[in-house]
């Protein structure tokens, strides 16, 4: 993909999703933070169905680490690997409120910090509370990036990198909800819907595939 369909790439995602939001039900940074770090190798529809009650009782640290790890257990346990989880939220909680006075840091070193919070999650919460421009590279991101011939790359760190390089700046904040969105929805994994897509003129799979 060059730089000139690059732009026509996401100048049409834009066109058909002006203010692309993420999927994770949430009404505060914490909340956001508790959301993206559960959210490893679950759906955001199961993350939040969880949510909806965990954060009816515990929508600050201090209410979350006085459920104990046994109580965000009991509101989490239809996630994938919640017993993990609940144990690195509360303590992600404990640490929130010894180091950052309960509030979520906005610095990626701090925020990675956090048990549970690795790069993906950073960048999330860095975009989508603070609106940075960071890239959080998922298996979606991942997939849609090498398929179209957007930011091929090896592992997801070299993905990230390469879209930072070639995403045009006008575009940044907003790319990761779009190519999320679209891997999501559209450029699947086992059967792409190329022939409904609106950016395979622009992608390397969809020119391929496009009858001639």
């Amino acid at each position: 993909m060059n730089r000139q369909q690059i732009d026509v790439f996401f100048q049409t995602l834009r066109a058909e999703n002006p203010q692309p939001q993420t999927e994770l039900a949430y009404s505060s940074v914490f909340e956001l933070l508790a959301a993206v770090l559960l959210s490893a190798q679950a759906t955001d529809v199961s993350v939040n169905k969880a949510t909806r009650e965990l954060f009816a009782h515990a929508p600050t640290p201090q209410k979350m680490l006085g459920l104990g790890v046994a109580g965000i257990e009991a509101h989490i346990k239809t996630i994938g690997l919640y017993r993990n989880k609940a144990r690195h939220l509360h303590e992600t909680c404990r640490l929130l409120l010894e180091r950052h006075a309960g509030q979520v840091p906005r610095e990626r070193e701090a925020l990675e910090a956090l048990p549970g919070v690795g790069r993906k999650t950073a960048n999330v919460v860095l975009n989508v509370a603070f609106g940075e421009a960071t890239m959080a590279v998922d298996t979606h991101i991942f997939r849609v990036s090498n398929r179209t011939g957007l930011a091929p790359g090896k592992t997801p760190l070299a993905v990230e990198k390469a879209l930072l390089r070639r995403v045009p700046q006008n575009y940044l904040v907003d790319a990761h909800h779009w190519l999320i969105l679209h891997g999501r929805y559209v450029c699947q994994a086992r059967s792409p819907r190329c022939s409904s897509c609106a950016v395979a003129a622009c992608c390397d799979l969809g020119r391929r595939t496009q009858p001639r």
